[in-house]
């Protein structure tokens, strides 16, 4: 017959306390990897139905925005004279700036000068005007329920002045952009 041993009681301790901290250790590692799930889908839920974070091509924004700017918008359905306005065309999304809300007539002269129900506009954000890709028919009333937006580099923004991309239904707009949040040294808040 073989004897058995018995292990004293402080190996018993030790393994013991072994076991409760691996149970532990695994309820931690459990809940933190849930909390970093919950998370995650609510920043995704937030950021696509409240804050879509955009990142900005081409160069159509110039100066205000440049290529690889990120930007975050803010859904809404009011948007004014001046607001930069992210919006589905096609299967792209472009941002360009609103010129008239519904209803105002837009006018556009021969050295690019933006007048809007007679007043011309103040751009200082534009630094090269232009008539651009204009083939609509000026002066140029703005339909109801729909913005007019140029973009701000006016020589080569392909915007609402072309009946390719025309004036933007409010179910087109993604959100008034509020905010570049990268390069990190050229944060601005839009106003």
């Amino acid at each position: 017959m073989k004897k058995v041993e018995i292990p004293d009681v402080e190996l018993l301790k030790k393994e013991l306390e072994r076991v409760q901290y691996k149970s532990k250790y695994r309820s931690v590692l459990r809940s933190t990897i849930y909390m970093l799930i919950v998370v995650a889908a609510i920043a995704v839920l937030i950021a696509t139905t409240w804050l879509p974070v955009l990142q900005i091509y081409g160069s159509s924004m110039t100066p205000t925005l440049t290529e690889g700017n990120i930007v975050v918008s803010i859904k809404g359905s009011s948007f004014e004279q001046g607001d930069l306005i992210a919006f589905y065309y096609g299967n792209k999304i472009l941002v360009k700036r609103c010129i008239a809300t519904p209803g105002q007539w837009i006018d556009i002269d021969e050295d690019g000068n933006v007048y809007v129900d007679g007043k011309k506009l103040n751009e200082p954000y534009v630094q090269d005007k232009a008539i651009g890709d204009c083939d609509i028919k000026l002066p140029y009333q703005v339909p109801e329920g729909r913005y007019f937006c140029m973009g701000d580099h006016r020589s080569t923004s392909v915007d609402s002045r072309n009946s390719s991309v025309g004036c933007i239904a409010e179910e087109q707009i993604i959100g008034k952009i509020f905010f570049r949040i990268w390069p990190l040294n050229d944060i601005y808040y839009f106003e």
